[in-house]
């Protein structure tokens, strides 16, 4: 259960600083880094820092992904936790545009860069770091775990936002406040460090260590040993993506700008849904320990294709409580995708190519995936004036995830075995584990 909380706390972290981040480049950054006679050019350039987070996870997924391979996933998790949370600190600290002239914002960027390097390699690590600890066929419960980071980051961040909206001016926030914001991020880096300093390597790792089978040049393998793995793992995460990124971020522009509801009304119905799905997730990764993992992940899949057709005319007739049964239903969905979605993930690789394969696989298809699906969404809506671009966009995705799930294959639960068999000085089992 510590290597289950060591996991969350990571992934909550990240998802903190999403939200945070995402509430300061709208209200913020935009007036205090780059300040500009159009308030428009200046929020659109504090959102520029938003998308470097983005563009950088696939560095931060190539260089620690092979270094967990190599040199073990603790380690790696450690460093890639103290980076993420000493960038958020830092940006709690930076002086403004006023203080220190165009210094600060290249500043600004150059955090965010670095978060976004930390957050491409956690990822892939935490799944790991819980469900190779666990019981490999419990792996969707155990790997939920990194899972749960973002409703539980969008709560937190949320929660800090409304305290400190409550407590402080409009003026007292930009001056100062909207600091003390990136600044508790701290406190989740020091509980998060302090429980993956008290866990040893995790069993899988030990095992291949005693083997002497870890990989040499993890990346290359990858690539050329099991390019159809990582396509399946990569098209898999795209709609659960741009599902979450339609229905926490994007349905609050909708809500306020074409059906005229109030923000706070629209953030409700996110945060019930996102609530909600502190206990639906880690249950969905439970249950498709129960069932096949594949199957379950198809129909999650086809369901996310269709639910915008349904959701869309009910938020259209302007009720607000069938905008939060639509919010929510569109959540349970995403949440039978996104519980078993790090198992899935994780089990396409061999247990020597995993930390590599599956922390590709998260940063490559968020590039694809949650980094473009917001902008998407506003330029179909502004282009054709109605949601039926945008369902047909989401059920496109769909259909690429369907591809994926195909591609992929089941668990092969003796590989695991075998390697923990080895770490506790096991003989090795005379048959080979199944390939893919």
């Amino acid at each position: 259960m510590r290597a289950f909380v060591a996991s969350l706390t990571g992934t909550s972290l990240e998802w903190y600083d999403f939200a945070i981040y995402s509430a300061a480049s709208a209200l913020v950054f935009g007036k205090l880094f780059f300040p500009s006679s159009d308030p428009l050019t200046g929020t659109l350039l504090a959102f520029s820092t938003y998308a470097v987070g983005y563009v950088s996870r696939p560095v931060g997924g190539f260089l620690f992904g092979r270094l967990g391979d190599v040199i073990g996933r603790k380690k790696v998790l450690v460093v890639t936790l103290v980076l993420i949370g000493v960038a958020t600190v830092l940006i709690g600290c930076l002086p403004t545009q006023s203080a220190v002239g165009p210094v600060a914002p290249v500043l600004l960027v150059l955090l965010r860069f670095a978060q976004g390097v930390g957050v491409g390699g956690e990822w892939g690590g935490a799944v790991l770091l819980s469900s190779e600890y666990g019981d490999a066929r419990r792996r969707g419960f155990w790997a939920s775990a990194a899972q749960i980071g973002p409703p539980a980051g969008n709560l937190m961040a949320n929660g800090v936002l409304a305290a400190l909206g409550v407590l402080l001016s409009e003026q007292q926030f930009l001056a100062w406040g909207w600091r003390i914001a990136f600044l508790l991020s701290g406190v989740l880096v020091a509980f998060g460090l302090w429980i993956r300093l008290r866990l040893e390597e995790t069993p899988v790792f030990k095992g291949m260590e005693a083997s002497g089978e870890r990989p040499q040049a993890p990346i290359r393998e990858v690539f050329t040993t099991q390019p159809r793995a990582l396509v399946a793992a990569v098209l898999c995460r795209v709609t659960p993506d741009v599902l979450y990124a339609l229905f926490t971020v994007f349905v609050l522009t909708y809500a306020t700008n074409e059906l005229g509801m109030a923000r706070g009304r629209a953030l409700t119905a996110v945060l019930v849904a996102s609530a909600l799905q502190l206990v639906l997730i880690p249950l969905a990764g439970a249950l498709s320990d129960r069932w096949n993992r594949r199957w379950m992940y198809l129909g999650g899949s086809v369901a996310a294709g269709v639910w915008p057709f349904v959701f869309f005319p009910l938020a259209d007739t302007g009720s607000w409580g069938l905008l939060v049964v639509g919010v929510v239903l569109a959540l349970v969905i995403h949440s039978f995708l996104y519980g078993p979605q790090a198992a899935f993930v994780a089990e396409q690789f061999t247990p020597r190519l995993r930390y590599t394969g599956s922390s590709l696989a998260y940063t490559l298809a968020g590039v694809i995936g949650g980094a473009v699906a917001p902008l998407l969404f506003t330029a179909l809506l502004g282009a054709f004036g109605t949601w039926l671009p945008l369902a047909l966009y989401v059920a496109g995705t769909a259909v690429v995830t369907v591809v994926g799930v195909l591609l992929g294959r089941n668990a092969d639960h003796d590989e695991d075995e075998e390697y923990a068999r080895l770490s506790y000085g096991g003989a090795p089992a005379t048959t080979a584990p199944a390939g893919e």
